[in-house]
C-alpha cells in the first residue's frame, strides 16, 4: 500500500465523520481494525466507530474535526486534530449547555489495503468536561 492510499483512507474516514455519513466508515475501516484506545464500551471494527460517532454527533450537532498537522509514512497516518462543536445534547451526563467547545488530539492510523486496521489516539476529554462546566478534581 503506498502512503497516498493510507492517506486518502484517513481523509475518506474524517470526511465521513465530519459529515455525519457514517454508514461510509465501512468502507474504509476494516471490520477486524483493532483500537488501542477505545471509548469506553465501543465495539470493535466499524460499528464501534459508528456507535460513537453517533453519540457525539448527538451531543455535538456542529462537530467538525479539523486536522492541523498530518504526517505519513507507507501504512500509518498520523494526525494532530481540533475537535469542535456546540453541546447541544446528552454528553456523558451532562445536559446541553450550549457551550461551544474546542479540544485538541492526536491519532495514529495503521492501514491495509485502503482500510484502517489498527488505531492508537487520544482526545483532550477532561478539556471537553470542563468547557461543559463539569466539576472534575485533577488528581497530581
Amino acid at each position: 500500500m503506498s502512503k497516498q492510499d493510507a492517506v486518502q483512507a484517513q481523509k475518506q474516514f474524517g470526511e465521513a465523520v465530519n459529515s455525519g455519513n457514517l454508514d461510509k466508515l465501512r468502507e474504509v475501516v476494516a471490520p477486524n481494525a483493532f483500537d488501542h484506545d477505545p471509548a469506553p464500551g465501543q465495539e470493535p471494527g466499524p460499528e464501534g466507530y459508528i456507535q460513537f460517532f453517533s453519540k457525539m454527533r448527538s451531543a455535538f450537532p456542529d462537530m467538525n474535526i479539523q486536522v492541523d498537522q498530518m504526517v505519513a509514512d507507507e501504512d500509518k497516518v498520523a494526525i494532530a486534530y481540533t475537535l469542535t462543536g456546540t453541546h447541544k445534547g446528552n454528553f456523558k451526563g451532562i445536559a446541553a449547555t450550549g457551550h461551544k467547545i474546542s479540544v485538541r488530539g492526536v491519532q495514529i492510523g495503521r492501514f491495509e489495503n485502503g482500510q484502517l486496521v489498527e488505531r492508537w489516539g487520544s482526545s483532550d476529554e477532561l478539556g471537553i468536561m470542563k468547557q461543559l462546566g463539569a466539576h472534575v478534581e485533577e488528581h497530581h
